[in-house]
């Protein structure tokens, strides 16, 4: 008797998988407003040198604006007034186009001197105008998404092994409550170093929802539905991308825009009490009295067979044959066997280059030819009808090569991208979405795999592992997008060979189509058909025993 025949016993896929799939869900819709969060508070708007603690009102009273530039700030020789350059003295000479005064103007130059004046058409505040993190100070403003995304990297360690060892459910609140209370805290931040420790705690913490949320779905359906389920929760995060450009074009802001992605954690933490548990992980950990209760309310609530008196909690103890009890099961153990430790490996390169990849796209929006709110729109628009692709093809090709293949297209769109003109905005930006399309499809395609791969006892050490690797690769993104200042093609080149790398890598990949959900170590390591046929034939041989049980009571 395997756990699918039990999912069979409450009515299978009805009622209440999809009470607990929407309600899982509907909070993920909050993860991409953080993660994504950098591309609109970290915005750097135009700006020049200000020059106002310089004027004489007497000497530059009659001047027009575009006089007192012209007097103050160089010229960059694309013809664009310089960002980050000023003249120590003002340049009459510029004003009356004296040609020998204006070549030694450019002896003049110098950094500015009294801050910079910003453009606030489009922002009206961000923390590169807030703390003028612009010029020499560039790459502190960029790091802030470094230091999230380290923090979502650390955290999904600690929360791959607690959610193991204390259950889903408890440690899906407490990251519900933590994301919220550090992202409150972050739109309070007094000073650039503040907001780096916030941010880094909030992406600690917000990590915990996503690779929670999808184990805790999965392990509640069955074989059949696995793929609608995975495709299905990646559409929150699809949803979330979309909003995300429609509440960051509404508020201009960074601290208002920080507290607006923030507090519907507060409606997370209510939809939380109606989340059960996770039955597998009840069984495998000896629970069998608790998983009795939640596969009972589970065949009420489907209208299925009688589960309470043909399923005792004696006969859930030999669901699962459990390697030690009172095993302590940690990261160690994901390498401790041959084929575990041959899946994490593979795991973790195939997550730090999709993500190195998806990330890499999806914090360059600026660089298409449109609003940085369209671009953001469109990038959220095109991942539902990858994820339409994904469930039409994932149950026909194959988790293996729906992986593998999704990541070499992605690269094929970055490389193409590198030989068409700027001038060419409107194909660089219909290439780039197609590469978004295709990066998306590896992103939702990885998490159901990778759900699959690892047995329940370290499921979530698996996922955290996974989630650490992936973190690392988002973590380095945004450094390698700076490289463009030594040389344009670089970034693409790195981004698009890392791509066909962890592409090359999926192919060594375990297939898990129409396979069940391992439970313990023991499963992986065995020469074991665990497909839909055999899980049929194990529900014939459930009956007689329900019988005989019927008989003696």
């Amino acid at each position: 008797m395997k756990y699918e025949n039990l999912l069979d016993e409450t009515g299978g896929f009805g009622r209440f998988q999809i009470c607990i799939v929407i309600l899982i869900n509907l909070p993920g819709i909050i993860t991409p407003w953080h993660f994504l969060l950098n591309n609109f508070i970290a915005a750097i708007p135009s700006h020049r040198c200000n020059f106002l603690a310089k004027e004489n009102d007497s000497i530059f009273g009659n001047l027009t604006e575009d006089q007192k530039t012209v007097l103050h700030i160089p010229v960059e020789l694309s013809g664009s007034v310089s960002s980050c350059k000023m003249f120590s003295e003002p340049q009459f000479a510029l004003l009356n186009n004296i040609s020998s005064e204006a070549e030694n103007a450019s002896s003049a130059i110098t950094d500015c001197q009294y801050g910079w004046t910003y453009d606030t058409s489009k922002f009206s505040s961000t923390i590169a105008t807030e703390w003028d993190l612009v010029c020499d100070k560039k790459g502190l403003n960029q790091a802030t998404a470094t230091f999230f995304f380290i923090g979502v990297m650390l955290g999904a360690v600690a929360f791959g092994y607690l959610s193991d060892k204390f259950g889903r459910k408890t440690m899906l609140l407490v990251s519900y409550i933590l994301s919220f209370i550090f992202g409150l805290a972050s739109a309070f931040s007094v000073s650039y170093v503040m907001f780096a420790i916030l941010r880094f705690l909030t992406g600690m913490s917000f990590v915990g929802i996503s690779i929670i949320s999808i184990v805790l779905c999965i392990e509640w359906v069955d074989i059949k539905h696995r793929t609608l389920v995975g495709v299905f929760g990646s559409m929150a995060w699809t949803t979330g991308c979309v909003l995300l450009a429609l509440i960051a074009y509404l508020i201009r802001d960074w601290r208002w825009l920080l507290l607006a992605v923030t507090f519907p954690l507060l409606i997370a933490c209510v939809i939380w009490c109606w989340i059960p548990e996770s039955g597998r992980w009840y069984l495998v950990n000896g629970k069998v009295n608790e998983a009795h209760k939640c596969l009972t309310k589970c065949t009420q609530v489907n209208k299925g067979k009688n589960f309470r008196c043909r399923i005792t909690p004696e006969m859930l103890a030999t669901v699962v044959k459990l390697e030690e009890k009172s095993k302590n099961y940690t990261y160690w153990d994901l390498v401790r066997t041959p084929k575990l430790r041959r899946i994490s490996a593979c795991t973790g390169i195939v997550w730090f280059g999709v993500a190195f990849t998806y990330y890499g796209l999806s914090l360059n929006i600026s660089g298409l030819g449109v609003s940085i709110y369209m671009t953001q729109f469109i990038y959220g628009a095109i991942e539902v009808p990858s994820k339409c692709f994904v469930y039409l093809i994932l149950d026909k090709i194959g988790r293996r090569r729906c992986q593998a293949w999704t990541l070499i297209f992605t690269a094929a769109c970055i490389a193409i991208n590198m030989f068409i003109p700027t001038g060419k905005e409107i194909t660089r930006t219909v290439i780039a979405i197609l590469g978004k399309f295709f990066s998306e499809a590896s992103f939702s395609i990885v998490y159901l795999y990778t759900t699959e791969l690892f047995p329940t006892v370290i499921r979530q050490n698996g996922m955290g592992f996974t989630s650490f690797m992936a973190r690392l690769g988002v973590a380095v993104a945004p450094l390698v997008i700076l490289l463009e200042d030594v040389w344009r093609l670089l970034p693409p080149i790195i981004f698009s060979s890392i791509a066909v790398l962890s592409a090359l890598v999926a192919f060594l990949l375990p297939e898990t189509q129409n396979i069940r959900l391992p439970e313990t170590i023991e499963d992986v390591e065995q020469t074991r058909k665990l497909s839909a046929e055999s899980t049929a034939q194990d529900a014939v041989a459930l009956k007689p025993l329900n019988c005989d049980f019927k008989q003696n009571s």
